[in-house]
């Protein structure tokens, strides 16, 4: 790296699964900046080694200055659920990311995406990711979408459910029907990577865990982790909207995720519908996300 330059990274928070911290782009002597939308969260980043920039990604010109001077960005759009309408909040994010990747004169760009982005309907709240993917594959600058499986941390939602009741309620179903997992290990693990790699133009690549995994087979997971018997247990589509309700989520954004589910479900959300993808697998088991979501509820 050269002395007046670094990496961003955009980033939720630093996870440790199984006692095993992974290497991260600070560990491997990169000079990296993280952004953050919150001044709080600076703290715990700076200590670590990385230079820290406050800005929300919808402010350009913030974001731009966030981006100045590096040689590659790592970004993602944080859902936002409570949005009246979450699409144009995508929407501008989209066009302000752009809009600063550009002014920054950005060498490359890595972003989070998800399984289903391809398709032009039928995919409720990742349509969101799709606004982004179409916004930045016009802007002519280097760019691979990360396009994730379902995360195996959504998981944490019903894990003190598992853990206090041996019941796993699963909005996917069958619970016997595999798809496709990854854990957000495995993304930043990937991201990092392809940060790393030397190439230009457009990018795709569909990233999952070792294995595929079905609600039954999570639930196992637990079962281990646990030490009893955890079962299963489907909610029906009639109980979705209440359960998100809970959530803070806005109207649009529960109906967006009722269709995102059905079409998890019904299988029109799935990696075989984009064959041009460059497929890459992570390596983290399901048993390990698991024990760390129990340790976590324990």
């Amino acid at each position: 790296m050269n002395a007046g330059e670094s990496h961003v990274c955009r980033r939720r928070r630093e996870r440790e699964h199984g006692g095993r911290r992974r290497p991260n782009l600070i560990e491997t002597g990169e000079r990296v900046r993280v952004l953050v939308r919150d001044a709080a969260k600076a703290e715990s980043w700076a200590r670590q080694g990385a230079e820290v920039a406050v800005a929300d990604l919808a402010d350009g010109s913030a974001l731009t200055a966030a981006l100045s001077g590096a040689r590659g960005a790592y970004l993602l759009n944080p859902p936002g659920y409570a949005a009246e309408d979450p699409f144009a909040d995508a929407a501008a994010v989209a066009d302000a990311i752009a809009q600063a990747a550009t002014a920054a004169r950005l060498p490359k760009l890595v972003v989070l995406s998800s399984v289903g982005a391809d398709r032009p309907s039928g995919t409720g709240m990742i349509a969101t990711l799709r606004i982004l993917e179409q916004r930045l594959a016009e802007i002519g600058l280097p760019v691979a979408f990360i396009r994730a499986a379902y995360f195996m941390e959504n998981w944490a939602e019903v894990a003190g459910v598992a853990a206090a009741e041996g019941v796993l309620p699963s909005f996917l179903a069958p619970l016997d029907r595999a798809i496709p997992m990854v854990a957000t290990a495995d993304i930043g693990r990937a991201a990092a990577e392809v940060l790393r790699e030397d190439w230009a133009g457009q990018r795709t690549i569909a990233l999952q865990g070792p294995a595929t995994y079905s609600p039954d087979d999570v639930a196992a997971a637990f079962a281990r982790a646990l030490g009893k018997p955890v079962q299963a247990v489907a909610v029906p589509e009639a109980g979705w909207a209440e359960a998100l309700s809970h959530g803070g989520l806005s109207a649009r954004s529960i109906a967006g995720f009722t269709e995102m589910m059905r079409g998890l479900n019904s299988g029109h959300i799935d990696f075989g519908s984009d064959p041009a993808v460059e497929p890459r697998r992570g390596r983290e088991p399901i048993d390990t996300v698991v024990a760390a979501l129990v340790k976590a509820v324990a």
